[in-house]
């Protein structure tokens, strides 16, 4: 078969490569002009309906790549009632979420219905909406085998089917769930397989279910000399859930005199926007749901400094000329490089100086690195402002005012009363009560608390292959000897979890990770030892997240059954 490689598409954009006016244009208006390589070398192939491996890194714009081809199939074919017909498995609720509302753009207009289908959701909801019809579901392995199980989910009518981010589910222990799926669609199907890497596992994927793929991989455009920003540039790994106050934090330490914060959807720029106005900020919105008119009134109080921070899209904030602006953030992490820079170059304009700033979760290292790769620029990992780092900071603040203060003269009215007040205590602790009312004035006197730390330095991964010790199943790290569980647990800030559900219920540590990973949104890489008993399971977590982890797991299910996930008490259960 002829490479996937058409140089005459590269002259006529997305429509060359045969992708239908409709979906052109829809493209067009969202601002895409000219294909990825990705894309390039992949629509052509899907389009065609054969099967594809890719080799593709994250921010390569793979989601436009699968996305594309899978609602031209789909329009074109009649709809079954209540039947999905593509099926997107990706590691991550985040993930899906976005790849979810990007095949929602896309399909707008063609009446084709896309759904979510996550753990950490209602699954009532879920299967509501699946009974509803879902033409295209994007899914995390773990729930989506949750709904195969339940029958809510019903893949018979499967016309594509796309992994995306293999390695990554694979990494996550998803590789039994990913087959257990694989063999509930028909053999019909067209399967697209996308990996950062191609390893052995990979391949041995797709030599099972794909038939005849077309191969191809794909290296990042190198972005042209002269086009990166020098600002500085500082990422916070930080767990989704503590975005918000992490934010604040950065915040009021970095004190922007404007800033411009990027989220995903607009959902996260309303729900940020009220958070933020109501711990004193002065934020305004900015996404694709607003009439002109408002887009015009927000940017007129964002320029004449009545706001500090505009929260953004992408989308919104395409084409806007915003001068003298001191401060990007990512709240959320944009899916390609180029988008990066696009973003970061908006600060430090005209020989200023700019300041970049991004909150990662931990498991988004990886993309860092590879925007780093692409950039040449260095993104420093930060740990995140403390309270004694956020009360210095006040204090300098302060410290800066008097300081003009003082330059400025101007004190004669007032020296009567340092003076009076000088007959009965020092003048150093007259100038400190000063100070100190001076402070309050200036920062105000918020509570603040202290925000738990997330790992800059993941400890080893644990998502290796499985020893057997005794009656017990202890997962060993990929690198290093094999970590003993009790001593693991005694290490500071790592506690056990006890799990009501063991190797007769056929729990494997996959399943424990998959389900803690995937309804929690932590990394593998921050779970310890893993041990499966006959009954029971226990698993190392971080104490600061093991609240979370416990409330998660009881809230869904591992091999399709509620189970009792509590603090271990080693002494019973040993």
């Amino acid at each position: 078969m002829p490479s996937a490689r058409n140089h005459s598409s590269e002259r006529a954009g997305f429509a060359g490569l045969g992708v239908a006016d409709a979906l052109v244009a829809t493209v067009t208006a969202l601002g895409y002009e000219e294909p990825t390589p990705v894309q390039r070398e992949t629509i052509p192939v899907m389009l065609s309906g054969r099967d594809l491996l890719a080799q593709a890194a994250t921010g390569t714009g793979k989601t436009a790549a699968f996305a594309l081809p899978l609602i031209q199939r789909l329009v074109g074919e009649p709809k079954g009632k209540h039947r999905t017909r593509g099926l997107v498995l990706v590691p991550t609720r985040e993930l899906a979420m976005q790849v979810a509302e990007s095949v929602h753009k896309y399909a707008r207009g063609t009446a084709l219905s896309v759904i979510p289908v996550y753990g950490g959701a209602s699954m009532l909801q879920q299967t509501r909406a699946l009974e509803r019809g879902a033409d295209i579901v994007v899914a995390t392995p773990g729930r989506a085998l949750d709904h195969l199980r339940r029958n809510t989910l019903k893949l018979d009518a499967l016309a594509v089917l796309v992994l995306d981010e293999a390695d990554e589910m694979l990494d996550m222990g998803f590789a039994e769930d990913i087959d257990t799926i694989l063999k509930s669609t028909p053999t019909t199907r067209q399967t697209t397989l996308f990996s950062a890497t191609l390893p052995s596992r990979i391949l041995s994927i797709a030599q099972k279910h794909l038939k005849d793929p077309q191969r191809i991989s794909v290296a990042r455009e190198k972005t042209a000399a002269g086009k990166l920003p020098r600002v500085r540039q500082v990422a916070y790994l930080v767990h989704r859930s503590q975005k918000p106050d992490v934010l604040g934090r950065v915040l009021d330490v970095e004190s922007p005199t404007s800033a411009i914060v990027f989220c995903r959807t607009r959902l996260d720029v309303d729900t940020l926007v009220e958070r933020l106005n109501a711990h004193g900020y002065r934020a305004e919105a900015l996404h694709g749901g607003m009439q002109q008119r408002q887009r015009d009134q927000v940017m007129s109080r964002f320029r004449s400094e009545k706001a500090d921070l505009l929260v953004a899209t992408d989308v919104a904030a395409r084409g806007l000329d915003i001068k003298h602006l001191s401060h990007v953030v990512n709240y959320d992490l944009p899916a390609s490089a180029d988008d990066y820079v696009h973003r970061i170059g908006r600060t430090g304009r005209a020989g200023r100086e700019g300041t970049a700033i991004t909150l990662a979760d931990p498991r988004e290292q990886r993309l860092l690195r590879s925007i780093e790769q692409v950039t040449k620029q260095k993104i420093e990992i930060a740990a995140v402002p403390t309270l004694s780092d956020l009360r210095a900071r006040r204090l300098e603040t302060t410290r800066a005012a008097l300081r003009e203060k003082l330059i400025a003269g101007d004190l004669d009215d007032v020296r009567g009363v340092v003076e009076s007040l000088a007959v009965e205590f020092p003048v150093n602790d007259i100038a400190a009560a000063a100070v100190k009312l001076a402070h309050a004035a200036v920062v105000g006197e918020r509570e603040e608390k202290e925000l738990p730390a997330a790992p800059a330095a993941p400890p080893a991964r644990t998502s290796g292959p499985a020893r057997f010790s005794g009656g017990k199943r202890t997962v060993r790290p990929e690198h290093g000897r094999i970590r003993a569980p009790r001593e693991h647990a005694a290490r500071e800030n790592v506690v056990r979890l006890f799990v009501g559900a063991g190797r007769q219920a056929g729990i494997r540590p996959g399943d424990l990770v998959g389900a803690i990973t995937g309804e929690t949104g932590m990394s593998s890489k921050d779970l310890g030892a893993i041990e499966i008993t006959d009954r029971f399971s226990l698993v190392d977590v971080p104490d600061a997240m093991a609240d979370q982890i416990i409330d998660a797991l009881k809230k869904t299910t591992l091999r399709g059954q509620k189970v009792a996930v509590r603090r271990s008490r080693e002494s019973s259960e040993m």
